[in-house]
């Protein structure tokens, strides 16, 4: 075993170890039930009996002989054999799900079997008379009497939270529509919603109140981020953080419109990161690489893994500044595949795109929305992921698709829920067994995906998993450059301001790619994708021989570089780049001596770089 793959799995057992300890650590000691408790949740459960009687009285009658044909065609799924694939240079056996060629054809057979068993219910499918008595036996199901009774005991606050999601069917039909709270904790989740509502009017309608009913379902233990505040209060800040983003028009153009049924907001706020974390990416992203703001969506944010996060093992961080956070950390010397994939994640995060973990077998690895579907990214398809959200990979991503159809998704949810009533096996191993009416609501699912025409976007740069070379051959396009952005101008006290669009060719490259600014100015990128190092010659006219002082406005998320002029050919000046974690700053003056006249300045990098971005360069006479 390689020493890197090596160190790659002690840092993914390292993490789980982290992880494991701070959920054993975290974990409250078992609180029972006083005898208040006990009387609210003996209601609790009375309202759960009667709803699950009301619910099996609504099973529509099904055509036997349909139902036989329904059933048959999903027991073959089993006897569809697996096959074999190489996954990240492991051979991996496949016999669920697209993974298998088969299995998936053999579905579209099931499905049509599925439809015409719905289309004999379809009074009951399209009827939402009683879509809020599913609803709250389903909501009941899923919290449990006994754990809505622990919250409610704990004082008439937290009671009232209760009594008012109960009371609300719309609530409860939309909260139930979303997902439902994080391990059944309906409790917290109206904590965290009452919180955010009180904070902004604005949480109260159009896709501000489903944003914040998702999230405040999604994020239901006691804390969030920060240990020592409570969940509730970290959301506020989160919400109002990401509400003044979206009025500054920096968070993406899409987030208002993420579509469906508004559960794909579930995901918008990061699973761990700072809100100082969140802030400093967006800096980031606008100041040291605002192209990646515009790319295509499989890549936007995220491809600063690509430019700036190099695969590398034997990384050590233990001399590392103490006061940078581990995000600032990963981008000093890049790291293997799990500090690539948080990079990732939290580029997506900063900008309200909906980003999960996508851990597989030995890698990590991550997934995003995108408008055409989600997408895993630096790592292998989906279906072979271990897990998403606490999902059966393949799940999530059937999910994430029929949902953007809000209507044929309720139809899912009362088969769901029905089955639930009749206490039926949930589906196994996509659809191959469970109950009839929740293997039904699966099928449903998969009809909406047929008749959306939904497609599977596949995974995005699964070449760059644990490498830093693309399969795919990049092209390099070409900016056009108002002249405006060339000029050199000369201030009154002499001061010389060089554009760095003022170069000889203002072309990009490999490593040089010019770009427009967040401000609407021009800046240029180095780089540290290329092998060779690439020029930026400018030709100055010095009105007055003699030594002026050089400075170049510089953004930079590294440490310890040096960049090297060239000047009339002869002279090599070394200028140090400053630490400027993200902000624009000038580098410490240096002393030039040029002639009268035209000057020919040229600048570089020594290999190997890290990146840094330029706004323009300035000479200030000495005299």
């Amino acid at each position: 075993m390689k020493k890197h793959d090596i160190i790659k799995r002690v840092w993914i057992m390292t993490i789980l170890a982290l992880s494991t300890s701070v959920f054993a650590a975290g974990k409250p000691a078992p609180v029972s039930l006083t005898p208040e408790g006990k009387k609210i949740e003996a209601h609790y459960s009375k309202m759960l009996a009667d709803l699950k009687e009301a619910i099996t009285r609504l099973e529509p009658k099904v055509d036997e002989m349909k139902k036989a044909e329904f059933t048959k065609q999903f027991g073959a799924l089993e006897n569809v054999p697996p096959v074999t694939q190489i996954v990240m240079g492991v051979e991996r056996s496949v016999k669920y799900g697209p993974g298998n060629p088969a299995f998936a054809e053999k579905q579209k057979e099931v499905v049509t079997a599925a439809r015409a068993v719905m289309k004999d219910i379809d009074a009951f499918l399209v009827g939402e008379k009683d879509l809020a008595t599913m609803a709250k036996f389903a909501l009941l199901t899923h919290a449990t009497p006994s754990r809505l009774a622990l919250f409610a005991q704990k004082g008439e606050e937290e009671k009232a939270l209760i009594d008012q999601l109960l009371n609300d069917d719309k609530l409860v039909v939309q909260a139930m529509t979303l997902g439902g709270a994080s391990g059944g904790n309906y409790g917290q989740a109206m904590r965290n919603y009452t919180a955010i509502q009180k904070a902004s009017e604005r949480s109260h309608e159009g896709f501000f109140q489903v944003w914040a009913l998702a999230a405040s379902l999604q994020i239901t233990n006691e804390t969030y981020v920060y240990p020592d505040v409570p969940a509730a209060e970290s959301l506020v800040k989160y919400y109002l953080n990401y509400l003044k983003a979206y009025d500054d028009g920096i968070l993406d153009p899409a987030f208002s419109e993420l579509g469906g049924t508004g559960w794909n907001y579930r995901f918008v706020f990061p699973d761990s990161y700072t809100l100082e974390d969140i802030d400093w990416i967006r800096k980031v992203l606008r100041n040291y690489r605002p192209d990646h703001t515009r790319l295509e969506y499989r890549w936007r944010y995220c491809r600063i893994v690509r430019s700036d996060i190099p695969y590398t093992g034997s990384v050590d961080r233990s001399g590392m500044p103490a006061e940078l956070s581990n995000i600032q950390k990963f981008f000093l010397k890049g790291g293997i595949c799990g500090p690539r994939a948080f990079v990732g994640q939290i580029s997506g995060y900063a900008f309200g795109i909906p980003s999960r973990r996508a851990p597989s077998p030995g890698h990590g690895a991550m997934a995003h929305w995108t408008p055409d579907g989600w997408t895993t990214v630096l790592g292998p398809h989906f279906y072979f992921c271990k897990h998403i959200n606490g999902m059966p990979p393949m799940e999530f991503l059937l999910h994430s698709q029929a949902q953007e159809d809000p209507k044929g998704f309720k139809q899912v949810l009362m088969c769901e829920w029905l089955g639930k009533a009749l206490a039926e096996d949930a589906p196994r191993n996509f659809g191959s067994s469970g109950g009839f009416w929740r293997l039904l609501g699966f099928y449903k699912r998969q009809a909406i995906v047929e008749d959306q025409k939904i497609e599977d976007i596949g995974a995005t740069g699964a070449e760059l998993a644990e490498s830093n070379v693309s399969s795919e051959k990049e092209e390099i396009s070409q900016i056009e450059i108002p002249e405006k952005f060339r000029k050199i101008t000369v201030a009154g006290d002499g001061t010389i301001t060089i554009p760095v669009a003022a170069c000889k060719s203002p072309k990009n490259g490999e490593k040089i790619l010019f770009m427009e600014s967040i401000d609407g100015g021009m800046q240029v990128h180095y780089g540290l994708i290329g092998q060779r190092p690439e020029l930026l010659s400018y030709t100055v006219d010095i009105p007055k021989a003699g030594k002026y002082e050089f400075t170049a406005h510089v953004c930079t998320v590294t440490m310890d570089r040096q960049f090297l002029l060239r000047v009339n050919r002869r002279t090599l000046v070394d200028v140090d780049i400053p630490y400027t974690k993200a902000d624009w700053m000038d580098t410490e003056p240096v002393d030039l001596e040029l002639k009268e006249g035209r000057n020919r300045i040229s600048f570089t990098q020594y290999a190997p770089n890290k990146g840094v971005s330029i706004k323009y360069f300035k000479l200030k006479p000495m005299e």
